[in-house]
């Protein structure tokens, strides 16, 4: 009896989360789960990751978000993620992500740089990330850039790279006027709880000083799961359900990088 009751209410709580979604994709105020006060809104923006599908598996929300205020989406993608040898595929996958995302392919940097290839154990400098990701900010007149945590979601040594090299770029005192945020990494109960983490994420956030943490709500999941989609190399059964039950895909929480 108490498993039927654990589970009812597991299920009323997805069931309400996804109606928070869906009522706020439906909004007119189109509002955020926490409002950003118009700090992402105009922005030329960087989103900077380590390999194609990083974008739809984990800042989906982000992007969906800042598209629908106004922003100039730019992704700027360290390596091919050939680590299985198919790199220039999952490079042309990306490009496909990235129209289902709104962002402009021509605003979508893949680089194949050799010492900056993917896989487990292979170290990045910190100091090239910078070099490049500041090349990129220059170029593009880039005012904020958003990426990984020390953690990195999936604690990836190169997705903890990436969060290196901007680290190291703001160290750069002539930089200072680049706004950085990172993606929160959760605790492995709430990374698979799908939509219910919306609240919990609020509730996370709300122990952080005004305007340190943002829940940005996904108001387009299902643009989530046809992105991902793209990655058609990718798009293997337990990646599925990943994209299908991972927090990820509904809310994503931002703390400024200070």
């Amino acid at each position: 009896m108490e498993w039927l009751v654990i589970i009812i209410t597991l299920v009323v709580l997805w069931v309400a989360s996804l109606f928070k979604i869906l009522h706020e994709s439906l909004s007119a105020s189109q509002a955020a789960v926490l409002n950003d006060g118009g700090v992402f809104r105009n922005r030329n923006v960087l989103l900077v990751i380590a390999h194609p599908d990083d974008e739809s598996m984990f800042f989906t929300p982000t992007l969906n978000y800042l598209s629908s205020r106004g922003c100039n989406l730019h992704i700027l993608c360290m390596s091919t993620g050939n680590a299985d040898g198919m790199g220039n595929v999952r490079k042309e996958e990306l490009y496909l992500a990235s129209i289902v995302l709104k962002v402009p392919q021509k605003q979508v940097k893949v680089l194949d740089h050799p010492d900056l290839q993917d896989g487990f154990g292979k170290s990045w400098n910190s100091k090239l990330l910078s070099k490049i990701i500041k090349e990129e900010i220059v170029n593009c007149a880039i005012d904020l850039v958003i990426t990984f945590d020390n953690y990195g979601v999936s604690g990836h040594c190169n997705h903890q790279d990436v969060h290196q090299g901007v680290i190291k770029l703001l160290q750069d005192t002539s930089h200072k006027e680049v706004e950085a945020w990172e993606l929160v990494s959760t605790n492995i109960l709430r990374k698979y709880s799908g939509p219910v983490d919306i609240w919990l994420s609020l509730l996370s956030a709300k122990f952080h000083l005004s305007g340190v943490v943002h829940c940005l709500l996904n108001e387009h999941p299902r643009r989530s799961l046809a992105a991902m989609a793209q990655h058609k190399s990718q798009w293997v059964w337990f990646r599925k359900l990943f994209v299908s039950f991972s927090s990820y895909t509904y809310v994503n929480c931002l703390k400024k990088i200070n």
